[in-house]
C-alpha cells in the first residue's frame, strides 16, 4: 500500500502534536530569573505554534523563520526541534531532519509526539523496524492524546516492511481506540487483499467507504482489484468508471488500463 503523501501528513503527524510548553508559573517579584525563563518559553511556544500552522499550509520557508525565532528565544525548546524535523522532512533535507528529531528526543525523551513523528520519518526512509520502536515508545505514555495515530502508523509501516501479522494487529488496536477510523479501515482492506483474503478485503473496504469523505485514486484502484478477484463484474465496472472519470491521469488509472 502506498503511504500517505505530504498532504496527508497533518492528519497523521500534526493531530495531537502538543505544542504546549511545560513552563513554570512565574513567582516572586517581577523580573526574576524564573519569570524571564517563563517568558522565553512562552515566546518559543508561540513561534513554534505559528510554525506548525505554516507547515500545515505548506509555507515551509515561513515555518523555518518562525522556528528560528523560537529557538532564539529558547535554544533548548524540544517541540521546536520536533516541528523543524517535520519541515525539513518535507524539504527532503533528511540528514538535518533526523538531527532535529534526535535533538528533540534528547531534550525530552518521553515526548510521544516526537516519537511518533520520528517513527514516521524512519518508516519513510525505509527503516521500518526502527520506526516501530518509536511508535511503541509513543504509546507508553498514558497521557498521549492520539494513540490511534501511532497504532495506525505502526500498522502501515509494518505493512510496508512486509509484516502482515503485526500490521493487522496494530490496525485493529487503532480501531479499538478510534472505532471506524477511515485510514485504519482502508489499511486493513489492503492487508487482507495482500493476504489473498478477498472477501475480507471487500468487507473492510465497504466499511471504510461508509466513513471516507471521498474515495481517492488509490482507494478506487484497490476496490477494482478486490472486485476483479471476486469476479463481480458489475461492482468492478462501477469502481473502474469512477477511477477513469475522476482521475484520468492518475498512476492507478494507468495501471488499471494496462490490466484489463
Amino acid at each position: 500500500m502506498k503511504l500517505f503523501s505530504r498532504k496527508a501528513w497533518p492528519v497523521i503527524l500534526m493531530l495531537g502534536l502538543s505544542l504546549t510548553g511545560c513552563g513554570t508559573q512565574g513567582g516572586g517579584s517581577a523580573g526574576t530569573p524564573q519569570q524571564a525563563t517563563t517568558r522565553a518559553e512562552e515566546r518559543a511556544r508561540a513561534h513554534t505554534e505559528l510554525a506548525a500552522q505554516y507547515y500545515d499550509r505548506a509555507q515551509l520557508g515561513v515555518a523555518l523563520e518562525e522556528l528560528d525565532k523560537a529557538l532564539h528565544a529558547q535554544s533548548n525548546y524540544a517541540p521546536a526541534y520536533n516541528v523543524r524535523g517535520l519541515v525539513r522532512m518535507a524539504l527532503r533535507e533528511y540528514t538535518q531532519a533526523e538531527q532535529d528529531f534526535r535533538r528533540s528526543l534528547q531534550l525530552d525523551s518521553n515526548d510521544s509526539n516526537t516519537h511518533n513523528n520520528y517513527g514516521w520519518f524512519l518508516c519513510q526512509r525505509g527503516r521500518e523496524r526502527e520506526s516501530i520502536e518509536h511508535f511503541l515508545a509513543a504509546l507508553k505514555n498514558p497521557l498521549y492524546a492520539t494513540p490511534a495515530k501511532a497504532y495506525l502508523n505502526a500498522g502501515m509501516c509494518s505493512r510496508k516492511g512486509g509484516n502482515m501479522k503485526d500490521a493487522e494487529e496494530f490496525l485493529q488496536k487503532a480501531l479499538v481506540v478510534q472505532p471506524n477510523m477511515p485510514e485504519a479501515l482502508f489499511a486493513l482492506s489492503d492487508v487482507a487483499f495482500a493476504r489473498e483474503d478477498y472477501a475480507g478485503a471487500k468487507s473492510w473496504f465497504l466499511r471504510f467507504a461508509k466513513y471516507a469523505e471521498n474515495l481517492s485514486a488509490e482507494n478506487l484502484w484497490l476496490a477494482v482489484r478486490i472486485e476483479r478477484k471476486l469476479g463481480d463484474k458489475n461492482a468492478e465496472g462501477n469502481y473502474a468508471i469512477q477511477l477513469r472519470k475522476r482521475f484520468p491521469d492518475a498512476r492507478e488509472t494507468q495501471l488499471m488500463l494496462q490490466r484489463p
